[in-house]
């Protein structure tokens, strides 16, 4: 496994599979759409912002690379981080649409097993890169990940790839902190860091916020409407008070999954890219 085209057969081939690509384990239904990918070369200078702005306990590509791999060297140019997001179907969106305190049967069933999902996908992708002879880490299923909190950005961790998926083309945030990608923003995210030189994929956008219709002209509040916490408004997104409901409110009817992602349908955002001129 070589090129960005073998890694999109490899991920799509997995979640052809109707074993895996399940709502739960008594629910065949797909749990997931076709994947998007991207890739951002693990040396990309937009990592150390991110680092400066989460706190320094956030990895770069390369810091969770030498953490994992310590007696490996790998020149600039060598190291590649790649992204997927999963967009939710439209069966769930339809439900969650029509949600308004609690998140819908389906979006906290895929909460739950399609986060098992997205998980497989990291540690088999990094497992078959590595056996194809280019090491590589899933950052967020290391051992080594764990939570932090951040001075500037409240609840955090070692790595973000929301982020990521930034720096690889995938997206920009919205107000919600939701990455909108062309597919929308109701997605799930995945990243593999690997000693691969890849092709990476064109950002179509200067910062952080350019397909949030909110931040490209103040026309939109949809999420605001969305969030039962009131935990979104004009200033973003409040996380201590996102969490809070979810954990004391949300998970609870949900079987302990901590789900809600209300915000993140019934948008404009919610299945495709709001900013691009039709």
């Amino acid at each position: 496994m070589h090129t960005l085209d073998e890694i999109r057969a490899y991920i799509t081939g997995i979640l052809a599979d109707p074993e895996v690509n399940r709502l739960s384990p008594d629910d065949a239904e797909p749990a997931w759409g076709p994947p998007l990918l991207g890739v951002s070369d693990g040396d990309d200078l937009l990592y150390e912002e991110v680092k400066e702005d989460i706190g320094s306990f956030h990895w770069t590509p390369r810091e969770i690379f030498v953490l994992s791999f310590p007696d490996l060297t790998v020149p600039p140019g060598g190291l590649s981080v790649i992204v997927w997001a999963l967009p939710q179907t439209a069966a769930t969106l339809k439900d969650q649409r029509e949600a308004t305190l609690l998140p819908s049967r389906r979006w906290a069933q895929n909460r739950r097993y399609g986060e098992e999902i997205n998980d497989l996908l990291r540690r088999r992708l990094a497992a078959a890169l590595t056996a194809a002879g280019h090491p590589a880490v899933a950052p967020v299923a290391s051992p080594l990940w764990r939570r932090e909190t951040s001075a500037r950005r409240g609840e955090a961790s070692t790595w973000s790839e929301r982020h990521a998926a930034w720096v690889s083309g995938l997206g920009t945030f919205g107000l919600c902190d939701g990455l909108i990608t062309e597919a929308g923003k109701a997605v799930r995210i995945g990243s593999v860091v690997a000693a691969l030189s890849l092709l990476t994929t064109p950002r179509p956008y200067a910062g952080l916020h350019d397909w949030c219709l909110h931040d490209a002209g103040g026309v939109c509040h949809a999420c605001i409407d969305r969030c039962p916490a009131g935990a979104i408004t004009e200033a973003g997104h409040d996380k201590e008070r996102c969490m809070a409901y979810i954990r004391s409110v949300a998970a609870p009817s949900c079987g302990g999954t901590n789900a809600c992602g209300l915000c993140q349908a019934g948008v404009p955002c919610e299945h495709a890219n709001p900013a691009r001129t039709p």
